[in-house]
């Protein structure tokens, strides 16, 4: 194995190019011109922004704080937000992960600590606001960053718990085995270059800075290690996994895994759900190209189960 690396890097060190990416600035996340709209209109996508003072009815109202995963941003969560918008019995309070939406040099000095801090500012402030039927939920990487909120303990402090979790393809185990390596040939190849279809350009990073690999890896690895001492939810809190049967970023795996990890306050298990896609965050058709009826099917499913679980 020791001979597999040594060969590894030598060819990686042959192909490596330029240490910095070439980022055009007027199409990339990358650039220095393009942000997530939430950094300059907050309050059309943060529930704390645009509810100032809020009433009686709008404290009762049930809020899905909704997290994006790695590389990604606000966009992945803004079909869930029309919906609220349209039914109105419940609102999307969209985060943007630290260090996402802005520049390549942002994102590539982020920790998985600074992703997560936008997360737990949005339930400080909905709750200081008097919100009480507050809903995280959290897709790709935005799952196993609720899930260490929930490890490590974070929500004992709140007199207001979580009322639940919904978990969107969640990651604890990477299909890309090469992550696993990032350590050993990230610092040769410096990022990784994804590839985007015409209706993400903008709203995902292109070039992945070996930095934030580094992140992600770490915050699995760690969430891993908690899962199999077992995490037990806040008092009153439930959790569910949507789960697409063919990933090809977040390894299926993971569902048993937080599955077999995770118990609610009572003992009892967490609730899982398997779906028959190959999309990862079959939740987010916008932006994709070649999308069917059954991708469609698959996300009114999940959307409408959660607007159930929210009235419950």
């Amino acid at each position: 194995m020791k001979l597999v690396y040594t060969i590894l890097i030598s060819c990686l060190a042959l192909i490596a190019c330029n240490p910095q990416p070439e980022i055009d600035n007027a199409t990339m996340l990358d650039g220095n011109q393009i942000n997530d709209l939430s950094l300059t209109q907050p309050s059309k996508y943060l529930v704390s922004e645009y509810i100032a003072n809020p009433t009686t009815a709008q404290k009762d109202t049930p809020v899905i704080i909704a997290a994006h995963g790695y590389s990604a941003t606000t966009f992945e969560w803004d079909e869930l937000r029309d919906r609220a918008n349209l039914k109105k019995t419940f609102y999307v309070s969209q985060v943007l992960l630290g260090g996402h939406g802005r520049d390549y040099a942002d994102f590539k000095a982020a920790t998985w600590e600074n992703w997560q801090e936008a997360i737990k500012t949005e339930y400080q402030k909905l709750t200081t606001k008097g919100f009480k039927n507050i809903y995280l939920a959290g897709s790709s990487t935005g799952a196993p960053l609720l899930v260490e909120m929930i490890s490590s303990g974070y929500f004992n402090a709140f007199t207001i718990k979580p009322k639940g979790f919904f978990l969107i393809d969640p990651i604890v185990v990477s299909s890309n085995k090469t992550l696993t390596l990032v350590g050993l040939v990230g610092p040769v190849l410096g990022y990784t270059t994804s590839i985007l279809e015409t209706g993400e350009a903008g709203k995902w990073y292109v070039y992945r800075p070996q930095e934030s690999l580094k992140q992600l890896m770490a915050l699995i690895d760690l969430t891993r290690k908690n899962l199999e001492k077992g995490i037990v939810l806040p008092t009153g809190s439930k959790l569910k996994i949507y789960k697409s049967k063919i990933d090809a970023t977040a390894d299926p795996v993971s569902a048993p895994m937080l599955y077999k990890g995770l118990k609610t306050n009572d003992g009892k298990n967490v609730e899982i759900e398997m779906y028959d896609s190959d999309l990862h965050v079959f939740t987010r058709l916008r932006g994709r190209i070649g999308v069917i009826a059954k991708d469609t099917q698959n996300q009114t499913a999940a959307f409408s189960d959660m607007e159930l679980q929210v009235k419950l």
